[in-house]
């Protein structure tokens, strides 16, 4: 195994969406990746995202989603989180790439004279480094399988570059070492009573028109996809009736792998592929479900925020690994999370609501940026603080459990962070000195604290009993930090910083003694990044578990 050309050897398959987003693309890559994984071999995930962007941080969390963070510090779309939850593993860079990031290094090459003077075309220049990327995917991660999520809609403009790089990979290899599988939305209106197949007709037809035959089509619909629909799909998309996968709505995510396997999915690809199909073991996974279905038993979590609103719609996904996080520490502790979407701003024009944080087992108040909510954030930790109603703080939320506290206790009343004021005369939250240069000249990206850090955990604290250990190592996404002029008198007024750099300048986590409050504490990082299913966060079971006591 020493020896092995893994970008050579490695099979691809590449996963494409229909004429319909917003269908569950990434959860059937990840749980193809799980089902493939469970037959015994080394798999990875890669998303390609068609933005011009060069990754994901600068992208609006309303319109695109949480940006999820690897532990390399490369932003990246909410999907790598699926991915690394499915997988239980930590992907490295080259599994992410955009539009942007792909001609990014097209132009580097060509303003190095790489390619020897040469006209730089799409074709083969652009495609080929979309392959390469590819190639070196299945290298960093040592993997046979590398499952490839193709962002966007059948026939995007912006997916042409990287359907033709999908066509001409499969050209440049045998028939058994590239594989197509598309995922389509299957409508089932109410009024007509009968599934309608021309949407998936289309987009094979859109795929094809590329080059691109289906090898599998994995179809979505609010109900399973009868034998005759089944036989209809495979008649007009041209493939056998076995290749189309009926994967409908159910009650979680979590349950797609074992519900594909349901059709043989897993076996179904490694003999589209020429491979050996070892035998299948879920079983820690089976025994996760298990646990979810016996989670009757509701623990009520609020989540105070102000990405959820984008029109008359909730959007949910912006805080999608906070919501995965609450739920892996739930089911470990034999609870349903039942997650309800708290407005800052509402708590900001009606304060009398913050009586209604007492219906709550706990409250999370997850990171952000900007100045909006800011205030009923702070309320919001005030109150709970106050009637010690079981608090978690995630980044900005761990901020600004310092920032109330320096208002309320302290008494400096004008306590803020320079993010938002930067004329306070009490800066408790501020940049740190070395990064002041970068932002007066304008290079905010260096300013920015991306990707795994240590943090030195204190004996006897809610961090310590959370994590069981004095070092860890956890993924952040900030630019400011708790000012260390103000540590000594936050200390002396009960602050507890229970988790710091192990140089002791960076304070990363915040807690109330727990003779003053029974679970008060916040993280300058984002725990929920590296949750999963099978290994729940450490701080997300400490809050689970001490909330779970007010139900």
């Amino acid at each position: 195994m020493e020896n092995k050309n893994w970008a050579k050897d490695a099979k691809f398959i590449f996963v494409f969406g229909g004429v319909m987003s917003g269908i569950g693309k990434g959860v059937s890559a990840s749980s193809i990746a799980k089902i493939i994984q469970a037959r015994g071999y080394s798999v990875t995930a890669v998303k390609i995202d068609p933005y011009v962007n060069v990754d994901a941080g600068t992208m609006n969390p309303t319109e695109h989603g949480e940006t999820f963070v690897l532990s390399s510090g490369l932003e990246t779309d909410q999907d790598m989180g699926n991915y690394e939850r499915f997988l239980n593993v930590k992907l490295p860079p080259t599994n992410y790439m955009t539009t942007g990031s792909i001609y990014q290094k097209v132009i580097e090459r060509e303003r190095n004279l790489e390619y020897k003077g040469t006209c730089v075309q799409i074709i083969p220049h652009v495609t080929n480094e979309v392959i390469e990327t590819l190639e070196k995917a299945a290298e960093n991660n040592k993997a046979d399988f590398v499952i490839i999520e193709v962002g966007g809609t059948t026939g995007d403009y912006e997916n042409m570059l990287f359907t033709e790089a999908a066509r001409l990979l499969k050209l440049q290899r045998d028939e058994n070492s590239v594989l197509y599988v598309t995922i389509t939305y299957v409508p089932y209106p109410e009024k007509t009573g009968e599934m309608k197949t021309k949407p998936t007709q289309q987009a094979i037809r859109s795929l094809n028109s590329a080059g691109i035959q289906t090898d599998i089509i994995i179809a979505r619909s609010s109900v399973p996809i009868d034998k005759k629909r089944k036989e209809k799909i495979a008649l007009f998309c041209n493939i056998k009736e076995g290749a189309v996968i009926s994967a409908p709505d159910i009650e979680s995510i979590y349950d797609v792998p074992l519900n594909f396997e349901k059709d043989n999915l897993s076996e179904l690809i490694l003999q589209k592929l020429g491979i050996e199909a070892k035998k299948s073991d879920l079983s820690d996974w089976e025994e996760f479900i298990r646990k979810m279905r016996n989670a009757t038993e509701e623990i009520k979590i609020g989540i105070v925020g102000k990405y959820f609103g984008t029109g008359e719609c909730v959007l949910s996904d912006a805080y999608i690994s906070v919501i995965e996080a609450v739920k892996h520490a739930a089911i470990a502790e034999g609870r349903k999370a039942k997650i309800e979407w708290l407005s800052a701003e509402e708590y900001e024009q009606h304060p009398e609501k913050l009586e209604k944080l007492r219906d709550y087992a706990g409250i999370i108040v997850p990171g952000g940026f900007g100045e909006r909510g800011i205030e009923g954030k702070i309320a919001t930790i005030k109150f709970v603080r106050e009637n010690k109603i079981p608090y978690l703080g995630l980044c900005y939320g761990m901020q600004l459990l310092v920032v109330e506290y320096a208002r309320n206790v302290l008494g400096l009343l004008d306590a803020n962070t320079v993010e938002i004021d930067s004329k306070t005369l009490s800066p408790i939250i501020d940049i740190m000195p070395d990064q002041k240069n970068n932002i007066t000249n304008g290079n905010y990206g260096a300013t920015m604290r991306l990707g795994d850090y240590p943090c030195k955990i204190k004996e006897g604290t809610l961090a310590f009993e959370a994590y069981g250990e004095t070092m860890i190592k956890e993924r952040h996404r900030h630019r400011y930090e708790v000012n260390p002029a103000y540590i000594e008198r936050l200390e002396e007024a009960g602050l507890i910083f229970s988790g710091v750099s192990p140089n002791g300048t960076l304070m990363e986590i915040a807690e109330l003694p727990k003779d003053q409050h029974p679970c008060m504490f916040g993280s300058q990082f984002h725990p929920e990044l590296t949750s999963s299913p099978l290994h729940p966060s450490p701080m997300f079971l400490q809050f689970i578990k001490i909330a779970k006591e007010r139900n």
